[in-house]
């Protein structure tokens, strides 16, 4: 299994590195104008379409090639976008941003970068870097105004899981349960504290000039993303550690389309709709699903409709009640909504396994008396011309 990680660093760009970002943005917005007024969405439409008119660009053809690429991924997105919601804006790259694969070279601990015909660009990489790039493959780099992203990848021996661990993602914590019957939580209530603190201090800014405006927020959240990162890379870690020792896949449920759910006129809150919308459910998955496969652990993902509402012993629906409790009126069981939940996802997950819950064992049918012969084994040892009834 080839698993992908990337490891990044600050750095001060020169002239030169600045001149190739704006260069390549200006190049995917060329592309992006072309696909969307044409409305093509294929890399060999585009590439043939649109490499003739980069050729007015001061820029090696790795970059052109890039360019194009960066821009068929983008014109993806918007006509699956636009498909759910036809008011949707042509998209437009405002960020300096530059994406390659080609051309990469690791040298006396500095990245070279092709600039031009036999000049390179020299980026020095800092000691964790280049320990962790040590013996590896770099497939790919992404160099921002003051941020560089190299990609890596290794060959991941997947391992066998002999059980599982069900992952229940909430806004102020993560439920685990696992096939052994032991139930983990981890707090992110930091995370959802640092989010609103950040957000009211930005919405408590009063200056009358926009551009100030904007750099004060684009401060304060960078400094809230930081931070939640942070919070969320613990959790993520303690998870697949755990999952590691003992030898157990994840399993998680694919959690699509939450933010229609807190939309203005769901007769919600504005408070509470800011709150939920503020929840990191996409960044906890993508760090845990690619720490997983870096270590060969299997991640599983289910259908999330019904994992908090019925009940995890016979699978009738539950009633809520106080402290984030559900009682289920058949077996009379109380339970924690998010060990409920975890235990459901932990149960749909075993079913894409060899691998199946105590619970589920299946107990042989007693052998009906003067009769010791099962009804296959007679069934067996007829000729090919009777017939079976």
């Amino acid at each position: 299994m080839l698993a992908f990680k990337a490891v990044q660093q600050h750095y001060v760009p020169d002239n030169s590195i600045l001149g190739l970002l704006e260069h390549f943005r200006q190049m995917i917005n060329d592309c992006v104008r072309i696909g969307v007024t044409e409305d093509l969405t294929s890399l060999k439409a585009l590439s043939l379409r649109a490499y003739s008119l980069l050729t007015g660009f001061d820029a090696m053809s790795y970059y052109k090639l890039c360019a194009i690429s960066a821009a068929t991924g983008i014109l993806r997105n918007y006509r699956k976008a636009k498909r759910k919601n036809p008011q949707t804006k042509e998209p437009y790259a405002r960020k300096l941003r530059l994406t390659t694969c080609y051309g990469i070279k690791i040298r006396d601990g500095s990245l070279l970068l092709p600039f031009r015909p036999r000049e390179l660009i020299r980026i020095p990489l800092t000691p964790h870097v280049q320990a962790t790039i040590k013996r590896r493959t770099v497939r790919s780099v992404t160099l921002t105004r003051d941020r560089l992203s190299l990609s890596i990848a290794r060959q991941a021996v997947e391992i066998k899981p002999r059980g599982f661990i069900g992952i229940e993602r909430n806004l102020d914590n993560v439920t685990l349960a696992d096939t052994d019957g032991s139930i983990v939580k981890h707090d992110l209530a930091e995370a959802t504290r640092a989010k609103a603190v950040y957000c009211d201090v930005r919405s408590h800014m009063r200056r009358n000039d926009v551009r100030i405006r904007h750099e004060v927020s684009r401060k304060y959240g960078c400094k809230q993303r930081e931070k939640v990162k942070q919070i969320l890379h613990h959790a993520s870690k303690m998870i697949v550690q755990q999952a590691k020792e003992q030898q157990f896949g994840l399993v998680m449920e694919r959690l699509t389309n939450i933010r229609r759910t807190y939309r203005r006129g769901n007769q919600q809150g504005r408070w509470y709709r800011g709150r939920m919308n503020s929840w990191s459910y996409g960044e906890l998955q993508r760090q845990i699903e690619y720490k997983a496969r870096w270590n060969g652990i299997p991640v599983i993902y289910v259908n999330p409709y019904g994992t908090s509402a019925k009940c995890s012993t016979c699978g009738h629906r539950m009633k809520p009640e106080e402290n984030r409790t559900l009682k289920c009126s058949s077996c009379r069981c109380t339970v924690d909504r998010d060990v409920n939940a975890a235990r459901n996802i932990l149960a749909r997950g075993v079913r894409f396994a060899p691998i199946a819950l105590p619970t589920e064992a299946m107990v042989q049918e007693p052998i009906a008396c003067g009769n010791p012969e099962s009804r296959w084994e007679r069934v067996n040892k007829l000729k090919p011309h009777e017939p079976t009834s």
